[in-house]
């Protein structure tokens, strides 16, 4: 590696810099797009070197599933945006969420939820943590208080999502912050909705931030990862052994491609909020429309939050549709332009009917408890015009 190659010191970069110039580090042949190292292992040159990497004195690489070139690549970018100490990159946003609960808890260790989540981040929270006996808590985390009520003497860790999905509710990350520090535990934010270009959990007071890198960060449909990001002492000492001997990394093609999808997150993600935002406004104004939910909004419920803690809207629509599943479903049927998936931060417009698709395991009383209703859907904006987009809804919303 040649001097000009090396990585540069990026701490003075803006985020769209980073996202272009961020972590890169250059063979000796000094390519422009960064190297796609597909390799499983390394050769060292005798014994001796071999002794040294694997005792730490050598900081080269062992095996692409404790580590690659690739993969810290994306991982350095990554901490640079975040302005974190380290990063693990996974095989997908689940492995990340997984990866960053389970590694710090055994036992008898309470964790504390916003009962705001992700279907299958439910399920590792109710479901998987209990049986291994370590003891859960799902709250309404909008409120501090419900916070504060559930800690007990063996509470470790906090776990929510903010905005959440589908609901896009908002959750005061400075005030969840504040009450795991006196208790001496550890925040988790799963900060997707929000991209890392709205809110920084990290400087809010969180200790761990997840993404699925799946989402905007890849943002066009093409691959898995995730990502989990911390101080460096954190990761050594609770995540580094979990991630090295469970083996949920991440592929160096598809760290390659989020890469890619990085260096154009800015531009995407700015076009898509400010169509996630004319969409809202126009879906406020319509008379089959109950209700709309966009962080955006000055009627949004945590509207004071959002002022507070993030620096953009979202590229997530939640609406109530009058009718119900019947109407939800014919007008979902009825879209021309939009495609119905359960992904989302897609460059597609993408719509799902999450009591049905991404949270029909939950019981209907726990999700009328988040506010999904038969006739909620999630509308994910793409980078289509926004004229043709609202045109395409109007329409679809005029035959139901």
């Amino acid at each position: 590696m040649t001097d000009k190659n090396k990585p540069q010191n990026t701490s003075n970069w803006r985020p769209a810099t980073q996202m272009v110039h961020g972590g890169t580090s250059r063979s000796q042949f000094g390519e422009t797009s960064e190297a796609m190292f597909l390799t499983q292992g390394f050769v060292y040159d005798s014994a001796e070197a071999a002794e040294a990497r694997f005792k730490g004195e050598d900081c080269g690489f062992i095996y692409s599933r404790y580590a690659n070139p690739t993969v810290d690549m994306f991982e350095k970018r990554m901490c640079a945006l975040e302005d974190a100490e380290d990063a693990r990159a996974t095989a997908s946003g689940m492995a990340a969420v997984s990866a960053a609960l389970l590694c710090q808890v055994k036992a008898g260790d309470h964790v504390v939820a916003a009962r705001a989540l992700f279907g299958s981040c439910r399920w590792v929270v109710e479901t998987l943590m209990p049986q291994y006996g370590i003891e859960t808590t799902l709250i309404d985390g909008t409120d501090l208080a419900n916070w504060q009520g559930a800690v007990r003497p063996n509470t470790k860790v906090f776990f929510l999502e903010s905005p959440t999905n589908p609901t896009l509710e908002v959750i005061d990350i400075a005030g969840v912050a504040e009450i795991a520090n006196a208790i001496g535990a550890k925040v988790v934010v799963d900060n997707v909705f929000a991209t890392p270009l709205y809110q920084k959990p990290l400087a809010l007071g969180a200790h761990i931030v997840v993404y699925s890198a799946t989402k905007h960060i890849d943002g066009q449909g093409r691959c898995l990862g995730g990502i989990v990001l911390s101080t460096k002492d954190w990761i050594e000492e609770h995540l580094h052994d979990y991630f090295r001997h469970t083996g949920p990394s991440l592929s160096p093609f598809n760290a390659w491609t989020l890469l890619k999808g990085l260096e154009t997150l800015p531009l995407r993600v700015r076009q898509q909020t400010e169509s996630a935002g004319r969409i809202a406004d126009y879906l406020a104004g319509h008379s089959s429309i109950k209700r709309v939910i966009y962080p955006g909004r000055a009627d949004h419920p945590q509207a004071d939050i959002v002022a507070r803690q993030m620096s953009g809207g979202s590229t997530l629509v939640a609406f109530e549709i009058d009718g119900g599943k019947p109407a939800a479903f014919a007008f979902e049927n009825a879209l021309e332009i939009v495609r119905i998936s359960n992904n989302l931060g897609d460059a597609k417009s993408l719509i799902t009917h999450p009591s049905t698709t991404t949270h029909k395991n939950l019981a209907e009383e726990a999700r009328a408890e988040l506010g999904i209703t038969d006739a909620t859907v999630r509308l994910s904006v793409g980078l289509e015009d926004a004229d043709d987009l609202i045109a395409d809804i109007d329409r679809a919303l005029s035959s139901v």
